[in-house]
């Protein structure tokens, strides 16, 4: 492992809290965190079984690394020949204090020299915008034992809502219009925001079906002790999102039109609103082929692999008469 890639990850932790620390690292996707959580892990466990310190109390004050020696292998090839293969190492070092001695305070080092070699990693933009975007529409991992508890109940009240929308709403289209479930939490009360970009589609004909959803909702779940207030907003642009236009080129593939040119109406629906660049990428049984492959279309920019840029993602699985299409999507909508 270069020090270089080490370095990007540990300019992201020093000055944390230990747990923070392996919060982070466990959602960052580079392959560099697995030995940084190790080393880590190991320093704290230290402190507490050797020296008697909290865990709680932890600090990184130091996050270093050092270039060390590039490991130099021969790999043999045919009629007696052969190539290098260069793998370089770093010396990380982590220094922890206990901030809750103020007089003598102890501090732990741990230096510890990683021989790993390099290998390429992709990252996926929702996760990586976990940790790093604030205004994600995912929120931050907790550190609570009900957590787990919490993230079943979430889902749960998603597919709740997804079930009874599907089932009420009759659109030729197949467009649900659900661009993201938002929900807040609170002792004794559970808000839900539902953002759809064709909000009349569910309220036309029937006025009182969001008091029908809450009352689906309670007896799915059994809520008696906390109330549960949904409301629903209207996104100006549905378009732009893409979770609608992953529902629109669905409905398009089930309907067996082609799916370039399903594709390229999305992109003409997207350009309207106002988005810098679109990639949609689609794979499966495409057209009902025998051999699987994997299509995809680009317009304008999508940079991946810039931090700044403000990217929106989705997923999306359509089961056709042929068998599944799994739909990505990702729009370029601005720089922060």
């Amino acid at each position: 492992m270069s020090a270089h890639k080490a370095r990007r990850v540990l300019d992201q932790i020093r000055g944390r809290s230990y747990q923070e620390t392996l919060m982070i690292l466990e959602l960052m996707p580079y392959r560099a965190c697995y030995p940084i959580f190790k080393v880590i892990y190991s320093a704290a466990a230290n402190a507490k079984h050797n020296m008697g310190l909290n865990e709680e109390y932890l600090v990184i004050i130091k996050a270093t690394v050092d270039e060390g020696t590039t490991v130099k292998k021969l790999k043999p090839r045919a009629r007696g020949r052969s190539y290098t293969i260069k793998r370089p190492t770093c010396h990380i070092t982590i220094v922890l204090k206990d901030i809750s001695l103020y007089e003598e305070s102890v501090i732990l080092r741990v230096i510890i020299c990683i021989l790993v070699g390099e290998y390429g990693t992709k990252n996926k933009s929702t996760r990586f915008q976990t940790w790093y975007n604030p205004r994600s529409p995912f929120p931050l991992v907790c550190t609570t034992k009900n957590y787990s508890k919490g993230l079943q109940e979430d889902q749960k009240i998603r597919e709740c809502i997804k079930n009874y929308v599907q089932k009420n709403m009759r659109i030729s289209s197949g467009v649900e219009g659900i661009a993201r479930i938002e929900i807040q939490k609170r002792i004794d009360l559970i808000q839900i925001i539902i953002h759809m970009g064709f909000p009349k589609l569910l309220v036309e004909g029937k006025p009182r079906r969001i008091e029908e959803l809450q009352m689906n909702v309670q007896k799915e779940l059994n809520y008696v002790n906390r109330k549960l207030n949904i409301t629903i907003t209207r996104i100006t642009k549905p378009y732009g999102h893409p979770n609608i236009l992953a529902e629109f080129i669905a409905g398009q593939l089930r309907n067996r039109v082609s799916f370039r040119k399903a594709i390229k109406k999305a992109i003409e629906l997207t350009e309207q609103a106002d988005t810098k660049g679109i990639q949609v990428q689609i794979a499966g049984r495409i057209d009902g082929k025998e051999i699987a492959r994997v299509e995809w279309i680009r317009e304008g920019r999508v940079p991946l692999q810039t931090i700044r840029a403000k990217i929106d993602y989705c997923s999306y699985r359509v089961r056709t008469i042929y068998g599944v299409l799994g739909i990505k999507i990702w729009i370029f909508v601005d720089e922060e």
